[in-house]
């Protein structure tokens, strides 16, 4: 029983990812055609959506409290029952615990664009206009 819930986590948690990534893959991928070059651009997005699947999947998989099913938490305790109510809660803190850590993925990703557009933003004001007057 254990196998099955730990495979059943990992794939609710995979598709939460799955369809968080799939929501912001456009802001994401705005965002970075903003602030860097089309070449780099590219290969941030991409990063950043292999992170967001990484955190969401680890986040969401808590092996630790997993383990609670296997072995008892110290001597002359019991191991815990998985009984459909604690199977419903499992896949609850599963889908609750990838959007948790893939949430602060996504705010230090946008928080750190943030800086990076503000500073772009500022170079761009500084730079005298250019005139081009071809004659």
């Amino acid at each position: 029983m254990f196998f099955t819930l730990l495979i059943v986590t990992l794939l609710v948690a995979a598709g939460v990812a799955a369809v968080t990534v799939f929501l912001f893959n456009r802001p994401i991928g705005a965002v970075l055609a903003r602030i860097v070059s089309a070449e780099l651009s590219s290969a941030w997005h991409r990063y950043i959506k292999f992170a967001a699947f990484v955190v969401g999947i680890s986040g969401g998989v808590r092996v630790h409290q997993l383990e609670r099913y296997i072995s008892a938490p110290h001597e002359g305790a019991q191991i815990l029952e998985l009984t459909p109510e604690r199977w419903t809660l499992e896949i609850y803190r599963t889908v609750i615990e990838t959007l948790q850590s893939m949430a602060w993925l996504f705010l230090i990703v946008f928080l750190v664009a943030l800086i990076a557009y503000v500073i772009v933003r500022g170079f761009e004001l500084r730079r005298p206009p250019q005139n081009d007057k071809s004659d």
